[in-house]
């Protein structure tokens, strides 16, 4: 009977081990992504560059020799779902480290859990600048923030557009309003005037009556900060309208992956779009990933996919430094991060007040015969750019 309460001390070990996310020979890593609704084709592209991600660093030993054992669950992009999968994620599986979502409210959701649990969170494609803003210690992001991702576009509407005016149309959510709020900002620095600055529902039909306004303002430059459906349908209808500008230009996002050109047609070429990664940069297994990308699924990998598969060589590279899988010492690994990825430099940094946010250079695409090009800085450009953008009646 003495030898009882050992015994069920060893269960209770044998099942806790087994459960945790650390156990056997595996480490085992769940991720939360947008896999149904308007999002969705963001969560595809992510996942399929987490599972190459995966399978990369599986061929190769795993992460200290224990397999990355990938799972996913669908948030669809609803912030409150978003939440209840992480807080399962740590208070039941014990993860000790959480990698992914997409919007930037549910990123906001996760940081707040994250941190409210003391967890290490891995942020790869939500922009909001709000979020690394928090004096949150447990929160890292290693893509860019909206305040930062019109750089190279900006720099290119300085050096080339030279406008005088230009109007600004955005989606109702932390995104758009955070990346139209940038854009006024630099547009202030420019001496640029902003003649109209419009806010839309995400998912809307019919866009015509924000569109007159444009019209009728005559600007210059016309901005936009939209996810691909939104995009796609505002750029058709400017083509219906005849609505002629010198540059349209998208804040990332939207404008910046394959179905935009897909759904929008021929109403997206001469389109530039700032953007975080092409497969032109040369940082080390850039070109491999996108060419094994597109020969797996036939399709384009923007900086969003290119963003996750990083993030799993990062995540690898913090754990192998951590002086053991505890939240805290993840935490202390990623903070000392510096490596090269894909993606590029990843650097985990105070400053401008962000917390342990990645600083990079941002680049610029253009439509150009139906296929994204960079266009900018000229360091990266692929082909030069076309502007002013012929007029609709000159596309004839």
């Amino acid at each position: 009977m003495k030898r009882l309460p050992l015994v069920l001390l060893s269960v209770v070990l044998a099942v806790f081990l087994a459960s945790s996310p650390c156990a056997a020979d595996t480490f085992d890593l769940t991720i939360p992504l947008p896999l149904t609704g308007k999002q969705a084709k963001f969560g595809e592209m992510m996942k399929r560059s987490y599972e190459m991600a995966a399978a990369e660093i599986n061929a190769k030993g795993g992460i200290k020799k224990k397999k990355l054992a990938l799972t996913f669950e669908d948030s669809g992009a609803r912030p409150e779902t978003a939440r209840a999968i992480v807080e399962k994620l740590i208070d039941v599986k014990k993860q000790p480290i959480i990698v992914g979502e997409y919007t930037s409210a549910c990123a906001k959701a996760v940081a707040a859990v994250a941190e409210e649990r003391k967890t290490p969170y891995l942020i790869v494609a939500s922009a909001d600048d709000n979020i690394t803003q928090q004096k949150y210690k447990y929160v890292f992001r290693q893509n860019a923030v909206n305040a930062h991702y019109g750089d190279g576009a900006i720099d290119f509407i300085k050096k080339v557009v030279q406008p005088k005016t230009i109007a600004i149309l955005y989606e109702s959510s932390a995104f758009g309003t955070s990346g139209a709020g940038a854009m006024v900002k630099d547009a202030e620095k420019l001496g640029v005037k902003v003649v109209l600055m419009e806010k839309y529902e995400a998912g809307s039909l019919d866009f015509k009556p924000i569109l007159s306004k444009v019209k009728a303002a005559r600007p210059d430059v016309l901005f936009m900060v939209s996810y691909v459906m939104d995009a796609s349908l505002l750029m058709k209808q400017i083509k219906e309208l005849r609505i002629d500008v010198k540059l349209f230009a998208g804040g990332a996002a939207g404008f910046a992956i394959p179905e935009f050109i897909d759904n929008a047609k021929d109403a997206s070429e001469y389109v530039i779009s700032a953007t975080l990664w092409t497969e032109q940069m040369k940082f080390p297994g850039a070109k491999a990933y996108a060419d094994k990308y597109k020969t797996k699924y036939k399709d384009y990998p923007s900086y969003h996919g290119a963003s996750a598969y990083s993030a799993l060589f990062v995540m690898k590279n913090a754990l192998e430094r951590a002086k053991d899988w505890s939240p805290d010492k993840i935490s202390e690994a990623l903070r000392m991060t510096d490596m090269t990825t894909a993606f590029g430099p990843i650097k985990f940094e105070d400053k401008e007040g962000y917390q342990n946010q990645n600083f990079m250079d941002t680049l610029v695409i253009q439509v150009q015969k139906g296929e994204f090009e960079t266009i900018w800085p000229q360091k990266y450009a692929s082909k030069k750019y076309i502007y002013p953008v012929p007029t609709w009646r000159e596309r004839r």
